[in-house]
């Protein structure tokens, strides 16, 4: 790391760690400012940025504010999160720096005596995680998530096929494979540029976790049907589920935000889809929803959720949530879910889905859905996913985690209205 790119990093942690803003948004921003940085710049101030998220519970042990010693922040992070030597950053460390890192080496072992610091987790969360896991299944989930995530791709099957597509891609990237259970997944642990790439330029890919590619699988969607997604967002399964019904039917997009509809709609042209129809809706009570009452083939609600299952990615999240944003959470859930149910048709689909691992978001809330709503009942998603040839059987929800399967952590339950 430069000393240029040192002082960006700092710059960028002092408001990064207030934890105000999405860690993602407060980086575009950053960098919207500084529009000179080079690439390779941009790279090591973003990788050491996000390797302070992520080590955030060994930097606060060591630092009593980060955010007002962004600087340590930084210099602890290369060391801590990207295993760069003392040695290696020795031009850029004064006499008092030098001694804050030999320090917090010497105290790496003392790190893994509290589950907090060792799994890289607030306190709140592992209060709320034991109730359900041991020690030891927090300790694997929190090191799960504390690596980076590798760049996984969906194929628009209308515009190429998976092998081919993976046969170009690893002329560039030897290590690119195919996922192990998506069908229409690539896997890339070398990232490359690919916003620039002609595969995704033509429409032949999309960035898009495997997890939620299975979502979209267990929606199940075929040529024709009314499918609705309630809570669109910038709509990477409403594109899969798009292709899935080989551009035939129709999609009803919703999502309360306009900017991420608004991201829809190239991405609609991108990948080579007319039979989408975004929406803004001001709530899940939108009195335009009620047309589709009872009509819908198939209704997926990605319901807004902690996101704790992203956390790779999205490693500020842990501290953005609190107990508090989980409880208003727990109700949009359940309010968004009984409206969503009111679209299902007679022997149609409901499919709840969330980027959460907890039981709280998920199993809880599908349990109470169907105590209040006798007419739908649970299809199991293993007998669904073995129809689809994927080679995977997490019971009757779909449960994803980081450490077993190598994807972000999701959650879905498939609930089929019962015919009259």
């Amino acid at each position: 790391m430069t000393p240029i790119q040192l002082d960006h990093t700092a710059r960028l942690l002092a408001e990064m760690l207030t934890f105000k803003q999405p860690a993602d948004s407060v980086l575009s921003a950053y960098f919207r400012q500084h529009k000179k940085l080079g690439r390779q710049d941009r790279h090591e101030i973003a990788e050491t940025a996000f390797a302070a998220l992520r080590h955030y519970q060994k930097i606060a042990a060591a630092l009593r504010r980060p955010h007002a010693q962004a600087r340590k922040a930084a210099l602890a992070a290369l060391v801590l999160g990207r295993s760069v030597n003392i040695s290696q950053i020795q031009d850029l460390l004064d006499e008092e720096e030098q001694t804050f890192l030999g320090n917090l080496k010497a105290r790496k072992s003392e790190f893994s005596d509290g589950l907090a610091t060792a799994a890289e987790l607030p306190e709140w969360l592992i209060e709320r995680l034991r109730r359900h896991w041991n020690d030891d299944d927090i300790l694997a989930f929190g090191r799960s998530v504390s690596r980076p995530a590798p760049l996984d791709i969906r194929v628009n099957t209308l515009k190429n096929k998976r092998d081919k597509v993976l046969a170009a891609l690893q002329n560039e990237a030897a290590d690119a494979a195919a996922t192990p259970y998506s069908p229409w997944g690539i896997r890339l642990p070398t990232k490359i540029a690919l916003n620039k790439h002609e595969l995704f330029l033509d429409g032949s890919v999309e960035v898009q976790d495997e997890g939620s590619q299975l979502l979209a699988l267990l929606v199940g969607a075929k040529r024709g049907e009314i499918v609705v997604d309630f809570c669109a967002g910038a709509g990477g399964k409403t594109l899969a589920i798009g292709a899935q019904m080989a551009n035939k039917g129709r999609i009803y997009a919703f999502d309360i935000a306009e900017k991420r509809l608004a991201n829809l709609k190239p991405r609609m042209t991108r990948a080579g889809l007319t039979n989408i129809h975004p929406e803004r809706i001001s709530s899940e009570h939108d009195s335009r929803i009620a047309r589709l009452n009872g009509k819908a083939d198939r209704v997926l609600v990605d319901a807004p959720c902690s996101g704790l299952g992203t956390l790779r990615r999205n490693p500020d999240l842990k501290y953005r949530q609190s107990p508090e944003s989980l409880a208003q959470l727990l109700q949009q859930q359940h309010s968004i879910l009984a409206a969503a149910a009111q679209l299902v048709q007679p022997a149609g689909r409901l499919v709840y889905a969330t980027c959460s691992i907890l039981p709280e978001e998920n199993e809880q809330q599908v349990e109470r859905f169907l105590s209040e709503h006798p007419d739908f009942e649970l299809i199991d998603c293993a007998a669904l996913l073995a129809a689809a040839k994927t080679g995977l059987d997490t019971g009757k929800y779909l449960r994803l985690d980081s450490a077993a399967y190598q994807t972000d952590g999701f959650f879905a339950a498939v609930l089929q209205r019962k015919a009259v």
